[in-house]
């Protein structure tokens, strides 16, 4: 029964893990951010969860804007298909979709301070 003994050490929180990821996350909102503004949205609806979500879906596609909403919200896996056509309407291939969907630290500071261009739905 020892080997289940749990410990306060086994919980605590590691400082320097927690400083990484909230400056991750902040990369992430302030890409997204500039990613907004160059598609002509308000920057501030990048803060809002599922409004953000709607204005992605918006940028990036035409048709079935409220269905892929509403899917990447109950299903994540359907986020993917969303940020792969984000990608091609900043001029960006699959791959660099697929980045943006696993990796959006990474992604949305690259289309947003990078020299991509907003394109229109692809």
């Amino acid at each position: 029964m020892e080997e289940f003994a749990v410990t306060y050490q086994n919980y605590q929180s590691n400082t320097t893990l927690n400083i990484i990821m909230l400056a991750l996350g902040i990369l992430a909102v302030i890409g997204a951010w500039r990613v907004f503004v160059k598609a002509g949205v308000p920057g501030w609806h990048s803060l809002i969860p599922i409004l953000s979500t709607y204005d992605i879906c918006k940028i990036a596609m035409t048709e079935n804007v409220g269905l892929f909403t509403v899917l990447s919200v109950l299903l994540p896996i359907v986020y993917i298909y969303p940020c792969i056509k984000l990608a091609k309407a900043f001029g960006k291939g699959t791959g660099f979709g697929i980045v943006l969907f696993l990796f959006n630290f990474i992604g949305f500071p690259i289309l947003g301070f990078g020299d991509a261009a907003y394109l229109g739905p692809q």
